[in-house]
This record gives structure tokens, C-alpha cells and sequence, in this order.
């Protein structure tokens, strides 16, 4: 047992229902998520609102065709005491950092919705870069819901036009430990063209019966880390004729900051620049947002 725990940890199951033109994603994050908030003394709130977004990068990035390609979710608003919130995936790799006021998280109560912590005006932007073509694009919704999962529901209906249930959040285990789980179910299009995907719906409404089978699944459940993400699949569509399960993706923390990278970035600033940058000893301190390591780069150092 103590095998299959860790197993069903830290990794991505996508699965397909073709009877349905429907197809579907789990995830379920551990240690690394541990490993993440580790790096930051968040309170509570900020952790599970964090640990929401970091399951719906791996859920949605885990779509990415390009192996190479990266998904960022980002939330900002100027009004709320969550200034901004950033997410990323890359090849399995997920980061993520919060900024906020600690005084005005302090005074909220355990489970506050989206309006109270971005002060009712922020927005939620996903952006997809492609490694191959370089190219990217980017769709912002704002961030109406109780639960970034609900933006981004909102994001593939307003931006992507793909009938699509979201379910996110942690689990926190009486040992300390937190897991988190998400669930993601989306109407295909058959590949129609000239026509609004939103059509499907119409077109097949067979949708409304996956739809109404995974919004019976509770983040709970999903979070349940003695239970297979196979064992999931099959307690939602066991009496479909057909439901093929796709290769599993293991998920790890991948924060990209290293000083030989800070250097070269630094090199590119002029002398003077990096002078008033300086401390007296000639050294700048630079901090990682995502990992909360501090990096001393000498003014001037060489990287090869």
C-alpha cells in the first residue's frame, strides 16, 4: 500500500471517452507541493488558494501538445490584498509564488472566496507559450467565481469555446502533510470547422452526461492519495462501453533560477546600472520569487 501511495502522488492521469466526444485529466500533487510552500511561511489561506492554482497548471498544461511549451497562470488586481499570484508549468515542472498583505489576510475568516481576497476587481490571465513556433496566446476572464476554478471554467468558455468542468483544491492530512487534486473534463469538437465549438453542445448532448458525472466527484475523493487516479476514472464512467486511459505524467517542482542564470541576466545591463545595484562590497542580491533562494552576484562576474 505504502507503494501505491506514492505512486498516486505527484503525477497526471488524461483519459478519453470517445462515445462521449469527450476527454478528461486527474491530478493529484504531494511532496512537491510541500517542497513549494516550504519555500514560504504562507498563511493558511494563501496555501490552499496557491496549491489551487499549481493543480490547475498541471491540469491544463498537461494539454500541451509541445513538449516544450509552457502554461502560466497569472491573477493581479490593484484593490485586494492578493496583488498577484503566479502558477507555471514546463514538461511536468510546476512553480508558483503568492504576493499579498499578510494584516488584511490575517483578518479573514478560513475560507474566503476570490471577491474577498482580490478585492472584487482582479482578473485571471492563462497564457500559452509554444516552444516550437515561438508563438504565444493569451486569454484573460475576470475573476468573478468563488474558486480560481470557476475562472478558469469561465476561461475555456469565453476564450477557448470548449464545454469544460473544473474541480481544484487541497486536502490538508493530520500529519501536516497537504494534497492537492483536481479533476478536468472537457467536450471535443469533433474537429468541425467554421463552426463556434460551442455548438457542440447542441450537437451532442451527450456532454451534459459526463458534465453531471464529474461535478458528483469531491476534491476529497480526488485528493485521496490511498486511492489509484485509474480507481477514479472508473467510479465516474465504468458503465461507458468504452474509456481509454492515457499515459501517466509525473509532476516534480521546477523552479529555474540558478546563479549561472542570474549573471548572464545581469550582464546585460550596463556597468553603471549594475553599480547603482550594488551594495558597498560590490555584490547584488538578488532574490527568486518562486523559490525564495538569494543569489550574491558580484558585479561584473564572468559566466561562460
Amino acid at each position: 500500500m505504502d507503494d501505491l501511495i506514492r505512486t498516486d502522488l505527484d503525477r497526471a492521469l488524461g483519459f478519453t471517452i470517445p462515445g462521449r466526444h469527450a476527454r478528461g485529466r486527474f491530478a493529484r500533487l504531494g511532496p512537491l507541493l510541500d517542497e513549494i510552500l516550504a519555500a514560504h511561511a504562507y498563511p493558511p489561506v494563501i496555501e490552499a488558494l496557491l496549491a489551487e492554482a499549481l493543480t490547475l497548471a498541471a491540469l491544463i498544461g498537461a494539454t500541451l501538445k509541445d513538449a516544450g511549451g509552457q502554461l502560466t497562470m497569472q491573477t493581479q488586481t490593484e484593490a485586494g490584498p492578493v496583488r498577484l499570484m503566479v502558477a507555471d508549468y514546463k514538461g511536468g515542472a510546476l512553480r508558483g509564488y503568492v504576493q499579498f498583505d499578510a494584516d488584511q489576510v490575517a483578518a479573514f475568516p478560513q475560507t474566503p472566496g476570490l471577491q474577498a481576497l482580490f478585492g472584487g476587481a482582479g482578473y485571471l490571465a492563462i497564457t500559452f507559450d509554444q516552444a516550437l513556433t515561438g508563438e504565444r496566446y493569451q486569454g484573460i476572464v475576470p475573476l468573478d467565481g468563488e474558486t480560481l476554478a470557476e475562472a478558469a471554467q469561465s476561461y475555456f468558455a469565453q476564450s477557448e469555446q470548449i464545454p469544460t468542468l473544473v474541480r481544484a483544491g487541497l486536502r490538508r492530512l493530520s500529519d501536516g502533510r497537504r494534497v492537492a487534486g483536481g479533476l478536468l473534463l472537457q467536450h471535443l469538437p469533433e474537429g468541425e470547422e467554421g463552426r463556434e465549438r460551442l455548438h457542440t453542445r447542441l450537437d451532442h448532448p451527450e456532454w451534459h452526461h459526463v458534465e453531471a458525472l464529474g461535478a458528483t466527484m469531491e476534491v476529497e475523493e480526488i485528493a485521496d492519495s490511498a486511492t489509484p487516479l485509474e480507481t477514479l476514472v472508473w467510479r465516474l464512467f465504468n458503465e461507458e462501453p468504452e474509456v481509454r486511459v492515457l499515459s501517466e505524467l509525473v509532476l516534480s517542482r521546477g523552479c529555474r533560477c540558478s546563479a549561472d542564470y542570474i549573471a548572464q541576466v545581469l550582464a546585460k545591463f550596463p556597468p553603471e546600472e549594475q553599480a547603482e545595484m550594488a551594495d558597498a562590497d560590490g555584490v547584488i542580491m538578488v532574490d527568486c520569487a518562486f523559490c525564495a533562494k538569494h543569489f550574491p552576484i558580484r558585479v561584473g562576474e564572468r559566466v561562460d
